[in-house]
């Protein structure tokens, strides 16, 4: 199960102002979503920003609006997991019908939102793969807990590079060399 650009969209979950204070390392966090979205922005993967409850807790934290730009859609939610929202859903269900039945996803809080959702995408029958390295959550247990259960529940456990070079494919193209500055 390899993700390939063309059947792949990221989904970047609850990054917000308010939020980040509260998790573990949120600079990390900060550093790995804006490196997924430069990428996906740059291999034309479809960027999906979700914002819990934006009237109390916020935009989504200016550096990851900064890098996405207008190549993310961005929606509001009310619901723990993404896909009982019907704008969300609607938005993974579109881009599934072009041929984009994976989503790879990072985000926050790992044992809430991010859990909720992914384990609802598995069960949407969507290919899942959880970005190991751009979850966090309030504790270091909560986000370890997180993972695992995703993983025994059908997610695949993924890195941010993992996902560049997945996407890539190969080295030597224009967009290799773009990216490559990266990770350098």
């Amino acid at each position: 199960m390899r993700m390939k650009r063309g059947s792949s969209q990221l989904l970047i979950v609850d990054v917000q102002e308010k939020l980040l204070p509260a998790v573990v390392d949120p600079e990390a966090l900060l550093a790995k979503i804006t490196f997924l979205a430069k990428v996906a922005k740059r291999l034309n993967v479809p960027i999906t920003i979700s914002e819990h409850y934006p009237q109390g807790l916020g935009p989504t934290a200016a550096a990851i609006r900064e890098v996405a730009g207008n190549a993310a859609v961005t929606l509001g939610k009310v619901h723990f997991s993404c896909m009982d929202d019907e704008g969300l859903k609607t938005r993974f269900t579109a881009l599934k019908a072009e041929g984009r039945n994976q989503i790879v996803v990072a985000g926050m809080e790992a044992h809430v939102c991010v859990t909720q959702t992914a384990l609802s995408l598995v069960e949407s029958g969507f290919e899942t793969y959880l970005v190991a390295d751009a979850i966090t959550s309030r504790t270091s247990s909560s986000c370890a807990i997180a993972a695992d259960r995703l993983r025994q529940a059908g997610c695949v456990p993924v890195a941010t590079e993992m996902v560049m070079f997945e996407w890539l494919e190969k080295a030597g193209t224009a967009e290799f060399k773009d990216l490559l500055g990266l990770i350098r």
